[in-house]
């Protein structure tokens, strides 16, 4: 069985878009010792490229920059079932969304078996390498709810 896969998904280069890279790098550097059930991927910009990491998974749990209405740093928390509904949220901020690419893995015959999406609502995606305020200060939420989530699992 594959290890539960921790996706963070963004350009670090665009401010608040790589707050899900930032928030996996944080979550690598904290694990006490690596384990075979858990595995932290740094996803950059995602794309069709990251179908052989997210194949067959029996959990994997993204975090990325949404694009939706509320209040920057907000956190948002969907499943994979719920983005064919949701036509609020942008789950990516990226050309092939996550959407697209589970699609893809679906019709390959290799899609997770489970997904879970930690969204949070940017302030700032200009040229950057800090992130906002706002959105740096919910990493550490961000973190306690992947782990919640693994927990689970």
């Amino acid at each position: 069985m594959t290890p539960i896969l921790v996706l963070g998904i963004g350009n670090i280069l665009l401010k608040d878009e790589g707050v899900g890279v930032h928030v996996v790098k944080a979550m690598a550097e904290l694990a006490e010792s690596p384990t075979q059930d858990v595995e932290f991927v740094d996803g950059g910009t995602f794309g069709p490229d990251l179908i052989d990491i997210i194949a067959n998974r029996r959990k994997v749990i993204v975090v990325d920059a949404v694009q939706a209405e509320g209040k920057p740093g907000t956190v948002l928390r969907f499943g994979d079932k719920d983005l064919a509904s949701k036509t609020d949220v942008s789950v990516s901020l990226h050309e092939v969304g996550l959407l697209e690419t589970l699609l893809m893995a679906k019709h390959l015959g290799c899609a997770p078996q489970e997904v879970v999406i930690l969204g949070v609502i940017p302030q700032d995606i200009s040229p950057g390498l800090e992130m906002t305020e706002e959105v740096a200060a919910v990493v550490p939420k961000v973190i306690a709810l992947v782990r919640e989530e693994l927990r689970q699992s």
